[in-house]
């Protein structure tokens, strides 16, 4: 990893912090460090970096609500969210508003550093390919190893959840998949868990990757089912 991938750590307490700043330096990564989510997101409006850590609890507004504005404006950026919650429900609303990883405190350092290395590595935009790693469908075409996709809108980088959900997809391409065994394989949650992050998610992969997201070819919801991935389209 190059040592100028720039990371935004946002954490308030101030001994976390410091460990966190020692050890991603020694890794060599640049770590920029603020404590409020109002100072993140003011950063990041000025400022680019590869990755963002987001404590959940923060002084001002917390680390979920600076999650959903981020998402409101830039669904690329990989979201690292850390917690002293460990109740599910609080994994499952990070999640929701759009965090791509989830650590709760305490937390290994060997399992940081490793969860923050694969959301980068993922990330990494300039690695080259070989071109049967490309996976094509309509007008858009994917790179299933450094996940960037090519749109009729333009270049997307997709986060690590967004990749899990479009390759369980793929590899079922035509056959039905229930709610449960996406929420299972994808977040590995219980699959009777009640939450509205599936839903976000196609919507999200609809608004990527359907020329009409309100009339879906690709991404067809099978109602009392789950969802149906169809490459090519009877249409087509």
């Amino acid at each position: 990893m190059s040592k100028k991938t720039s990371i935004l750590l946002v954490e308030d307490e101030p001994n976390i912090a410091q460990g966190l700043i020692y050890n991603l330096q020694a890794e060599g990564y640049r770590v920029s460090h603020v404590e409020s989510g109002e100072d993140a997101l003011a950063y990041l409006a000025d400022h680019a970096c590869a990755l963002l850590i987001l404590d959940l609890m923060l002084p001002g507004i917390d680390g979920l609500q600076v999650c959903r504005k981020i998402r409101e404006q830039d669904l690329q950026l990989p979201i690292l969210m850390l917690t002293a919650r460990g109740a599910e429900q609080d994994r499952v609303a990070g999640l929701i508003e759009g965090a791509d990883d989830y650590l709760s405190k305490p937390f290994n350092l060997k399992e940081f550093l490793l969860r923050v290395s694969g959301l980068l590595r993922r990330s990494n935009w300039q690695q080259p390919v070989p071109l049967n790693t490309r996976y094509r469908f309509g007008s858009n075409a994917i790179d299933l190893q450094t996940h960037q996709a090519d749109t009729a809108a333009g270049k997307l980088q997709l986060t690590e959840l967004e990749m899990k959900m479009l390759s369980l997809f793929f590899a079922n391409e035509g056959s039905v998949i229930s709610r449960g065994e996406l929420l299972e394989s994808v977040w590995e949650l219980d699959p009777d868990t009640e939450t509205r992050t599936l839903d976000n998610f196609i919507v999200r992969l609809r608004k990527y990757f359907e020329s009409d997201s309100s009339k879906p070819r690709h991404f067809l919801t099978i109602r009392g089912r789950g969802y149906r991935f169809v490459k090519q389209p009877e249409q087509d």
